[in-house]
C-alpha cells in the first residue's frame, strides 16, 4: 500500500475574550467564599439543613478547582502565534494579539528544541533553542557560514549566504518538518551550492553573467530556488544574497596575478591608444603650421621616438642635437 504524506494547512482560531472568563472566574470565587460563610451559618443554626450542606459542598469544590479555567487564558503579543492541539489533533493556530481563552485541554506545540546545526565543512556550529512554545512571525535573518564550492569554470571559491525569512504557515512549520530553522539552514547551503556551480566567479566577457558582476540576478535565482524548497515548511523567503565571495586560499595568489596581468594589459591598451592619437595630432600640427618639412623617413623616426617616450615605463632622457638633423 502506498504511503501518502499528510501536509498540514493552517487554520486560524477565533477564541473568546479572556477578560470575560477572568472576570466570571473571580466573581465565582467571591461568591464561593460568601457561600461557605452562609453555609456555615446555616449549618450552625440548623444542623440537619440539606441546603446548607449542599451549598457548603459546592462552594468548597469551586474554591478547590476554580483555578482550572485560568489554564485556558493566553496572552498574545504582536507577531506571535500559538499552535494548539487537542488530544493529539491539530485544532488551529492563535495569531491575534490580545488576551484570549481557549480550551483548557488544548496544548501548545512548538518545533523540537536543542538541535545543533552544522552549517559548514569547517565545523562551525550553532544551537537552535526554543524556550517558548509560541512561534515568532517576525522577519528574521539567517546567516550561514561560508563554504567551499567549485564555480562553473571549476575554480574553488568560498561563498557565504544570508537569508531574510519569516514564518507564514505555522501548521507546516510545526508538523511538516522536524525543526524549520535547521531545515532552512540545510536548504540554504544546498541551494547556494547548486546556484554557484552555474556561474563563473569572473569573466572577461562583459555579456556573461558572473557571481561577482551579476549579484542581482544571482540573488533572484537563490530566492526562487530556495522558496520552492522551503515551501513545505511554511516559510517565506524575502531575500537571499551572497555575503562572502572569494577565491579559495590555494588559488587566491594565482588568481591575483591573473587579475594584475589583465589590469596591466588593459592599461597598456589605453596608453597606446592615447599615444597614437597624440602622435597624429603632433604631425598634423607641424604640417599645418609649416614649421619644418619632414620626409617619410624623418616622420617614421619622429613617430618612433614619440611612441617610446609616451609608452615607456620610465621617464625619457632627452638628447639635445645642436647640429643638423641630416
Amino acid at each position: 500500500m502506498e504511503n501518502k504524506k499528510m501536509v498540514y494547512e493552517e487554520k486560524e482560531l477565533h477564541p473568546a475574550s479572556g477578560w470575560l472568563v477572568l472576570f466570571l472566574t473571580i466573581l465565582l470565587y467571591i461568591v464561593a467564599f460568601f457561600g461557605i460563610i452562609a453555609a456555615a451559618v446555616t449549618l450552625e443554626n440548623n444542623e440537619e439543613s440539606i441546603l446548607g450542606g449542599l451549598l457548603m459542598a459546592v462552594s468548597i469544590i469551586w474554591v478547590t478547582f476554580g483555578w482550572v479555567p485560568f489554564l485556558g487564558l493566553k496572552v498574545m503579543r504582536p507577531n506571535e502565534a500559538l499552535v494548539l492541539t487537542l488530544f493529539g489533533k491539530y485544532i488551529g493556530t492563535l495569531k491575534k494579539e490580545g488576551f484570549f481563552f481557549v480550551n483548557i485541554f488544548a496544548s501548545p506545540v512548538a518545533p523540537r528544541s536543542g538541535a545543533v546545526v552544522n552549517t559548514a565543512p569547517s565545523g562551525n556550529a550553532y544551537t537552535v533553542s526554543n524556550i517558548s512554545r509560541k512561534l515568532s512571525l517576525k522577519t528574521m535573518t539567517h546567516n550561514n557560514a561560508k563554504q567551499k564550492i567549485n564555480d562553473l569554470s571549476g575554480n574553488p571559491i568560498e561563498v557565504g549566504i544570508m537569508v531574510t525569512w519569516r514564518v507564514v504557515n505555522t501548521a507546516k512549520a510545526v508538523f511538516n518538518v522536524e525543526n524549520f530553522q535547521t531545515f532552512l539552514s540545510i536548504q540554504a547551503d544546498s541551494t547556494l551550492r547548486d546556484v554557484a556551480r552555474c556561474y563563473p566567479y569572473d569573466s572577461t566577457d562583459s555579456d556573461e553573467k558572473t557571481l561577482r558582476g551579476s549579484s542581482s540576478e544571482v540573488a533572484e535565482k537563490l530566492k526562487e530556488i530556495l522558496q520552492q524548497r522551503v515551501d513545505i515548511a511554511g516559510l517565506e523567503i524575502i531575500e537571499a544574497r551572497i555575503t562572502h565571495l572569494a577565491y579559495a586560499q590555494e588559488i587566491a595568489a594565482a588568481m591575483l596575478q591573473r587579475q594584475q596581468a589583465t589590469a596591466i594589459i588593459e592599461a597598456r591598451q589605453k596608453i597606446v591608444d592615447g599615444a597614437v592619437g597624440m602622435v597624429e595630432m603632433a604631425l598634423q600640427k607641424l604640417s599645418e603650421s609649416n614649421v619644418c618639412e619632414l620626409d617619410e623617413e624623418r616622420k617614421a623616426q619622429m613617430v618612433s621616438n614619440l611612441l617610446v617616450v609616451l609608452c615607456g615605463n620610465k621617464d625619457a632622457q632627452p638628447i639635445v642635437n645642436s647640429g643638423s638633423i641630416y
